[in-house]
């Protein structure tokens, strides 16, 4: 049994996600996780919101909300509706937890130890119309690199360029919108990267099987310009993590709190340990899984991201982890994504366009909307969300092969032979080519998912539902049993058989499906199928079963057109 960590990138606290963030992270660290248990290894998936630093702060002042009140009351949010889609989080943490604010300040102290940190008088922008300094995130303007007239001051989401606030063309405030603004200068902490900078492309070049799109980001931010530069790690905010070193008092940063991206990967590592903390495992429980001198040399940890988080995974994240000196898990694998856009347009929770997560749920169970998202991924470049791919996706592979299938085994067992596995009968050439056929096809599935290439595992799942739909159309039991009742039911045995299967190997993908049709064949064995035909005779000759209510109903013209319709314009 192995043991893998999972982290998928830390949802910002400011509203419900939409589809194009679920796709880029928690979907498909979902996957992974759910596959690995079911192949027997011991997981721990690990999630949280991230909750300090400008979205917070202005997300809390639009609702009029204290901010810890309003981080409160949308983790629970966040939570219910990871949970409605089947996210099987072992831990859903809060950076603002005190594990966390305790492990920053940690490495806070260990870096300035190492000589990795150093204060710098540098020059920020203030709002003389909010009397105060503006950090990044609440600085919007014209991008220098591609022109993006909503560019944020520490990042483009658009080109996804490292910025600083006074790149911006034509700057405004994004609280009060005002351009009155003038650079004044303040004293902050900057982790020195910079010196780090030879270590971290050695360890980035033995990266080989790291997915070309975040070893060309990474690479980039590396080498690009003038390299990886030094990077501010507080802020002028009052919602934050109070900058100390470990348990002491920082003079000349009082009042200041820790950037959000310094403590916000921290919050992986703490996280583990608030659910050691809830589970009562103790110090031990976390340690095995971060610590390498406690028994962490043995995790494979692979993280789950959008593109745009490449660069703090891959040089900030690490650089804290290995300025620190101690012997953390470094990531081995970090599978990132490009961006899903929206019906010709973009995915924004800025500007409320697209549909979201309580929308989602809203139209139709989590299922449908896993099954279109991981199938449609955007690995090797954007893909886009319409309504037109999604129904024929639903309809033809969740309808029309596995839910089709499912129904006409169950139905004309019960018809023919009663609500019980049928006995009697013997398999021929038909059967063993089936099964030949299924196992090449499962071996390539588990492939494909073990090397985290979600389309391509989902696009030989699907080929796995047909293989049997096309065996049980050639088979033709109701045919048979007019002649050879025997024959017929050891062709239907087989197939309720593989219902089983199916169900086990789709749970990664289609959670809620795979334990009603478990359900339905009235069986807790989750095994999975190493050796196909005895996985095929795992259910005995008068074994119970029930029909199953219709797994996937079909998406009609007129619901298709109405959902097009309701989600045109943007989400207020």
């Amino acid at each position: 049994m192995s043991r893998v960590l999972i982290t998928s990138a830390l949802p910002y606290i400011n509203g419900i996600k939409h589809l194009g963030n679920l796709v880029g992270s928690q979907l498909p660290a979902d996957l992974y996780a759910r596959y690995q248990r079911g192949r027997g290894n011991e997981v721990m998936f690990i999630c949280a919101t991230d909750e300090h630093g400008t979205p917070a702060e202005l997300a809390a002042a639009k609702t009029g909300e204290n901010v810890a009140d309003y981080c409160a009351r949308m983790h629970d949010v966040q939570a219910k509706l990871a949970a409605g889609f089947g996210l099987s989080f072992d831990h859903f943490g809060r950076s603002s937890s005190h594990r966390n604010e305790k492990l920053t300040q940690h490495f806070a102290a260990k870096l300035f130890d190492a000589g990795l940190i150093e204060e710098v008088s540098e020059k920020q922008v203030f709002s003389i119309a909010d009397g105060r300094f503006l950090p990044d995130r609440y600085i919007e303007g014209t991008c220098p690199n591609c022109g993006y007239d909503k560019a944020r001051g520490d990042q483009c989401e658009n080109c996804t360029k490292q910025l600083d606030p006074t790149d911006l063309i034509d700057p405004r405030s994004a609280i009060s919108g005002s351009t009155d603004l003038e650079v004044r200068e303040t004293k902050h902490l900057f982790l020195k990267q910079s010196a780090m900078r030879a270590k971290l492309d050695d360890w980035i070049s033995q990266k080989a099987d790291w997915p070309v799109l975040t070893t060309s980001i990474a690479k980039k931010w590396l080498h690009d310009g003038d390299g990886l530069q030094d990077r501010g790690i507080t802020r002028d905010l009052d919602w934050g993590i109070p900058v100390k070193r470990g348990d002491t008092d920082w003079p000349g940063m009082e009042g200041k709190v820790f950037y959000v991206w310094f403590d916000a990967p921290i919050e992986y590592i703490a996280a583990t340990a608030e659910w050691a903390d809830e589970t009562k495992g103790g110090e031990a429980a976390w340690e095995r899984w971060w610590r390498t001198d406690k028994g962490a040399d043995d995790v494979r940890y692979v993280q789950f991201m959008g593109k745009d988080n490449v660069p703090f995974h891959t040089l900030s994240f690490p650089a804290t982890i290995m300025g620190s000196g101690e012997p953390w898990k470094l990531v081995d694998y970090i599978k990132s994504f490009n961006y899903l856009n929206y019906d010709g347009g973009q995915f924004s929770t800025s500007q409320g366009r697209g549909v979201f997560m309580d929308q989602a749920l809203e139209i139709l169970p989590s299922d449908y909307w896993r099954w279109w998202l991981l199938r449609h991924a955007p690995e090797s470049s954007d893909s886009e969300f319409t309504w037109e791919a999604f129904q024929s996706s639903v309809n033809k592979d969740l309808a029309d092969v596995l839910g089709n299938f499912v129904s006409r085994v169950t139905k004309f067992c019960r018809s023919k032979f009663g609500e019980a596995v049928p006995s009697g009968g013997t398999l021929g050439a038909a059967e063993t080519a089936l099964i030949a056929d299924l196992t090449t096809r499962i071996r390539a599935y588990e492939a494909h998912m073990d090397a985290i290439d979600v389309r391509k595992a989902a696009t030989e799942l699907r080929a796995i539902w047909a293989v049997g739909n096309e065996y049980l159309q050639e088979a033709a039991p109701w045919t048979v049993v007019k002649e050879d009742p025997e024959r017929a039911g050891a062709i239907i045995r087989l197939m309720l058989n593989l219902i089983r299967v199916y169900a086990v190997l789709s749970a990664p993908f289609i959670p809620e499906a795979a334990a009603r049709m478990l359900a339905g064949m009235n069986t807790l064995d989750t095994d999975w199928p190493e050796d196909v035909e005895a996985a095929l005779s795992g259910l005995p000759e008068g074994h119970a079963f029930t029909v199953p209510e219709v797994l996937f109903a079909k998406i009609s013209d007129d619901e298709r057109a109405g959902w097009q319709e309701t989600f045109a314009g943007t989400r207020a």
